[in-house]
């Protein structure tokens, strides 16, 4: 600080003396000579300021040399240290690029192994659902409670990840549990629902695909199905007593014969559904009641006319070509004889034609066709009978359809579609009335078909009888003019 300020003076010093010096060459007058004394009086202090400021600057340069060289030794210890220190900081760096990267890495790794638990986890769950339709209705209620624990496991955002597998894997264990069950079979107890819809305690017997239950007291043993939709099992009890015996031997555990239904229920079902044709019938409902009266009708008729015309009499063909060779000969009496001989409406006709013999052939036609018509009104009277009731037993099946269906939309708004056995009877007069409609039209059909066709037979009999008859009448000869010696005789 001390040669700075020195260094400033002898700056100003030196200003003043180039003015002064300045001054000199502009003006030599006496004046200008007086302070002349002065300026050299100051520039010998001058100089002996910057004299001594020259010293005190050598002596400063020689502290400064004096200290320069444990500097430069502090300032080369400093940079080893400071590049020792950058080596580090790479080194550090690189270690933090490798973690960067290794971390990096772990997150990769981590969404991964994420990833797959979360797809384990949907495996699992898939597969306690699977687990779950291959069981059998009695078995459900066995299994529901670690089921429903794995299915709220997914959900349960609460649970961590090996809580929730390891509750999930509990449903693996009970499949492999429930696999050596079915090696052997196994006996638990249960609930299942009786005849008249009541929930019973007692003993379920699974050999694999089939299942017994005994009820507690006894009241209900057999087979469990599923039926209607139910969560609860069904028992369907064995009609047979030797297979109520060895059930109830299989599930008090005192061993026996498995009694085995190899359809897997459906036998039962089946035998459970069976019913008599007057149950059936009843089904139907109160449109049976009329169509019931026109099948009988019908059948009634049907039976009458047969029987009637099974007992038609037809001349034998011997007769009847005897009778044509005796009315082509002119034989009246004969003819007579014969055709009244003969029984049946072909010999009435016959003898009808045979009576007017002689007469002309226009009248003897008239007769028999008379007999002929006659005779057809007979064997088709009642015939259109068959026909109506063959025409209207599918409109009466038609209107329970309508009817039954009605009363099961009616069903359907009270009580909706779930149960449907509350449809069943609806359904049923809707099928019932039309199958029995159907099952009195069609035979009425072809028994009206077979009736008519044979008295078109019969009929068609008589008129080829009449064509013959009128065939084999021979023409009356008109009569001869008298001879001339007949004449003169007479005369």
């Amino acid at each position: 600080m001390h040669t700075n300020q020195m260094l400033s003076h002898f700056l100003a010093a030196a200003t003043c003396l180039a003015a002064a010096l300045t001054g000199q060459g502009e003006a030599t007058t006496p004046s200008a000579q007086e302070p002349r004394a002065t300026l050299e009086a100051a520039a010998a202090s001058m100089q002996a300021d910057m004299s001594a400021a020259l010293a005190e600057l050598d002596a400063l340069r020689a502290e400064i040399g004096a200290e320069r060289l444990p500097l430069a030794k502090k300032l080369t210890q400093t940079e080893g240290r400071l590049s020792a220190v950058r080596r580090d900081f790479d080194a550090v760096s690189r270690e933090l690029v490798k973690k960067t990267d290794s971390l990096a890495g772990l997150d990769a790794s981590l969404t991964a192994l994420n990833r797959q638990s979360d797809y384990l986890s949907s495996l699992l769950g898939q597969y306690g659902e699977e687990f779950r339709t291959r069981l059998h209705i009695a078995e459900l209620q066995r299994y529901r409670q670690p089921l429903e624990a794995a299915k709220l496991a997914l959900e349960n955002t609460k649970l961590t990840d090996v809580d929730r597998f390891g509750t999930q894997l509990g449903v693996v264990e009970l499949s492999l549990d429930k696999l050596e069950d079915e090696l052997g079979g196994t006996r638990f107890d249960g609930r299942a629902k009786v005849d008249n819809g009541e929930l019973k305690a007692g003993r379920v017997v699974m050999l694999g695909p089939m299942a017994l239950f005994q009820a507690a007291d006894g009241s209900a043993i057999g087979s469990i199905e599923e039926t209607g939709g139910s969560q609860e099992p069904t028992v369907l009890d064995f009609s047979e007593e030797e297979d109520r015996r060895a059930a109830a031997g299989i599930a008090l555990g005192s061993g026996g014969q498995f009694p085995m239904d190899v359809t897997l229920g459906n036998a039962q079902k089946v035998e459970a559904i069976q019913e008599t044709w007057w149950e059936h019938v009843q089904k139907g409902g109160v449109i049976m009641i009329p169509m019931a009266v026109l099948a009988g009708a019908a059948l009634l008729v049907v039976l009458l006319k047969w029987l009637s015309m099974v007992f038609v009499r037809r001349p034998s063909k011997r007769r009847v070509a005897q009778l044509l060779t005796v009315v082509q000969e002119g034989d009246h009496a004969t003819a007579k004889q014969l055709a009244q001989s003969m029984r049946g409406p072909a010999g009435r006709m016959l003898a009808a034609g045979a009576e007017h013999l002689g007469e002309p052939r226009e009248l003897i036609e008239e007769v028999m066709f008379e007999k002929l018509l006659t005779t057809r009104l007979k064997l088709q009277s009642w015939l259109p009978f068959v026909a109506i009731c063959a025409t209207s037993a599918p409109l009466l099946g038609l209107l329970g359809t309508v009817t039954g269906i009605m009363g099961t939309f009616a069903l359907m708004t009270e009580f909706g579609t779930g149960d449907p056995k509350v449809l069943s009877s609806g359904i049923s007069e809707a099928l019932i009335t039309t199958e029995h409609g159907l099952i009195i039209a069609i035979p009425s059909l072809l028994l009206h078909a077979f009736l008519a066709r044979k008295a078109k037979g019969v009929t068609d009999g008589m008129e080829k009888m009449a064509v013959q008859f009128m065939n084999h009448i021979r023409e009356p000869k008109p009569a001869a003019a008298p001879s001339a010696a007949v004449a003169s005789e007479v005369a």
